[in-house]
């Protein structure tokens, strides 16, 4: 096998966006009380994309993506091949609309981990590799030390998720501004890849996904907020 896909993240259990699919870690405060810093990020709609010296994967990494939305990011990609060696960066790439449309997107590829051999990275070297290709990091929304509250904590992501997020997001089925989709919170540090599960949480809001079977015929480019300025797009279509 080329590359192994990014791990299933588990859902907060008062993550109320849980499908019959998706996996929720009862014991995430017990996690969490083995980290020292949490790092809370925004969860954005967008596609999960790998970026690897084996090509640009998609959520499955059987075999190379070709849709038409990574053009740009597989153009990018062979600037970059040569150069990453046992890196994988794994990105949310934001180029064609989902179930929300951003209206302050200042790139279509925001970075969110990185994966060297069989350790996923700290945060600092996540924004360190970022930078080093030119590339942003999704919002961070907050670093805390080891939560001691639990009833706090829970209210605490209450709060962030009942506003609109770091670009200003309008869902495609209403024409109307919505909250954020969710939220990723991770160990700061460095840990293996078999302790994803322990180390990645999610809270998602419910109904998130508005796409169907016909939005890949149908898909649109997003738009940025500076057109034309830095952003992995060379076709500016």
């Amino acid at each position: 096998m080329q590359s192994e896909k990014y791990g299933r993240t588990y859902h907060y259990p008062f993550s109320p966006g849980t499908t019959s699919d998706d996996r929720i870690n009862f014991d995430y405060w017990s996690d969490l009380q083995q980290i020292k810093t949490v790092v809370h990020t925004e969860k954005l709609d967008g596609e999960n994309n790998c970026l690897s010296k084996w090509g640009v994967f998609a959520r499955s990494h059987g075999a190379p993506t070709t849709s038409p939305w990574t053009a740009t990011l597989r153009e990018f990609w062979q600037r970059i091949k040569n150069d990453l060696g046992d890196l994988e960066i794994f990105l949310e790439n934001m180029y064609a609309v989902h179930s929300i449309r951003y209206q302050q997107l200042d790139h279509h590829f925001y970075v969110f981990a990185v994966r060297e051999n069989d350790r996923w990275l700290g945060w600092e070297e996540v924004q360190f590799y970022a930078a080093m290709l030119d590339l942003p990091t999704v919002p961070k929304i907050e670093i805390e030390s080891t939560p001691g509250n639990q009833l706090l904590f829970e209210q605490k992501i209450g709060n962030i998720i009942g506003t609109a997020g770091a670009f200003a997001p309008i869902d495609t089925a209403t024409g109307k501004p919505c909250t954020l989709e969710g939220i990723v919170s991770r160990n700061a540090a460095a840990f293996h890849r078999d302790a994803f599960a322990h180390n990645v949480f999610k809270w998602v809001r419910k109904g998130h996904v508005k796409t169907n079977e016909h939005w890949t015929r149908n898909w649109k480019r997003a738009g940025l907020k500076h057109e034309g300025g830095n952003h992995v797009d060379f076709n500016n279509q």
